[in-house]
């Protein structure tokens, strides 16, 4: 698959009169010269997705996971095309090259020798991390980005410095959350309430490491290991009349169903301010009157303003190319590629140190760079559940 978006700009001809210039006559005609018109260079950019386009053979058919990411693949090139043929506008060029990953990491590795993948100024993929990892391992001696698109999982995993992580790594949603507690509110004590399984150490552990910096140890941390909801353990600790912040980095359905219950009757009593995990704006099971009763706030890379003048001329020109509404994969493309697209097309150094900050519609990125590891977007919102909705209150 490829598209182009070339655009050709006409310079008009000066014509300069010196002092000593004579005047032509009528029937004189001067000759002339053709005006050179700077070469526009054309950026290729090569994308890496999981189309899995062997399966849409006739006699081929997808299985359910294999479609959702053909779907999922196809969303996110529409949303970064939208965004390359909209920076063309200016005089840009690029030239898009579309591969397919399959979803396979020995497919990911011979994409990584491929000749017109190291032809790229810039690599967008692949989407998964066995792929990434692969792929990766495979491009030896390059020295241009390589974009993880969507992936969240921590870039140790493939120890590539020309790496550029987009969606936040879990650790950055839990600084991001101690960090709000301790600049915005400022409490003596913070309780972690845990469900014994070590995974939530990814969270927990940075989270504190971060609430002891900030708050110069001045703000207590008090972990406990919550059993069928029993919050008896702390309630000498609590306080009557001051918001009592309660961390609970659990994605267990379980767990959380008799915990928060716990904490709602908990907050009939003492004031209560919930911190949660990421993922739970996904979860059905999760009603948005229990978590607005109990405060509750969780930190977010897909936050869109839908009322925003940029989200809504983004969706009228979608709608208009493709006949569809546009998904959060096409939304996230349309931001990367609005992203990386101008980076190109003003010939930014993408190797220097700091990337650009940028504003998009689903997510801002605020990028840092860490030694072997590349660099990764540490920019995450703190929302809040009023008004039995996500609202961004930083």
């Amino acid at each position: 698959m490829g598209a182009c978006s070339p655009k050709v700009r006409t310079v008009p001809t000066p014509v300069v009169k010196t002092k000593t210039e004579k005047n032509p006559k009528k029937s004189e005609k001067i000759e002339e010269k053709p005006v050179k018109i700077p070469e526009i260079k054309t950026a290729v950019i090569s994308l890496i997705l999981p189309l899995g386009l062997d399966h849409a053979a006739a006699g081929q058919k997808y299985t359910s996971a294999g479609l959702k990411s053909a779907n999922m693949s196809v969303e996110y090139y529409q949303g970064f095309k939208l965004a390359l043929d909209s920076i063309t506008a200016t005089g840009a060029n690029f030239r898009l090259q579309v591969f397919d990953s399959k979803a396979d990491a020995a497919q990911a590795h011979s994409l990584g020798l491929n000749p017109q993948v190291k032809a790229s100024d810039l690599i967008v993929g692949p989407v998964f991390p066995d792929d990434i990892k692969s792929f990766t391992s495979a491009l030896t001696g390059w020295r241009k980005p390589i974009v993880s698109p969507l992936s969240p999982a921590w870039p140790a995993t493939y120890k590539n410095e020309k790496l550029v992580t987009i969606t936040p790594p879990l650790v950055y949603h839990a600084t991001g959350a101690a960090t709000y507690i301790a600049k915005e509110i400022k409490p003596k004590k913070v309780f972690i309430l845990t469900s014994g399984f070590s995974e939530e150490k990814q969270y927990t552990s940075p989270f504190k490491r971060t609430i002891d910096s900030l708050g110069k140890r001045k703000i207590q941390v008090v972990t406990i290991t919550v059993s069928r909801g029993n919050l008896a353990p702390i309630m000498a600790q609590l306080s009557p009349d001051k918001e009592n912040i309660f961390v609970v980095p659990s994605t267990k359905q379980a767990f959380l169903t008799v915990t928060l219950r716990a904490l709602s009757n908990l907050s009939k009593s003492y004031p209560v301010v919930v911190f949660g995990h990421p993922n739970w704006d996904k979860f059905a099971f999760l009603k948005a009157a229990l978590l607005q009763s109990l405060n509750t706030h969780i930190t977010s890379t897909d936050k869109i303003d839908y009322k925003g003048a940029e989200t809504n001329n983004f969706l009228r020109n979608y709608r208009r190319v493709y006949h569809a509404e546009p998904t959060e994969f096409a939304i996230k493309g349309f931001d990367h590629g609005m992203y990386f697209g101008k980076l190109l097309a003003d010939g930014e150094d993408m190797n220097k140190p700091d990337l650009d900050d940028f504003t998009g519609i689903h997510n801002s990125f605020h990028f840092v760079k860490k030694p072997g590891l590349g660099w990764i977007n540490t920019h995450v919102d703190i929302l809040k559940y009023e008004d039995f909705e996500l609202k961004k209150v930083q």
